[in-house]
């Protein structure tokens, strides 16, 4: 890797707001914001709207879309052509 072209890689706090869920990794991420973790250091923490704990994906809330039965019900409406 070439020196001084990358983005400094370090530790931070990724704070969902909807789920008042944070966890801490490492990325490139920068934020002049910080909060005192669970192990007394202090990290730079980023808000985000959605995370694996509020997706609707992740919680199983996720709604199916029911295809198959909106054909059905457009074909009972306007008649099978063909």
């Amino acid at each position: 890797m070439r020196n001084a072209i990358h983005p400094a890689y370090g530790p931070v706090v990724f704070r969902d707001r909807a789920a008042n869920h944070a966890f801490l990794t490492r990325s490139t991420m920068t934020s002049e914001k910080t909060v005192e973790w669970e192990d007394g250091n202090t990290y730079p923490v980023v808000d985000v709207e959605i995370s694996n704990v509020s997706h609707p994906f992740y919680t199983g809330t996720a709604r199916v879309l029911d295809t198959a039965g909106r054909v059905e019900r457009f074909e009972r409406r306007y008649g099978k052509q063909g």
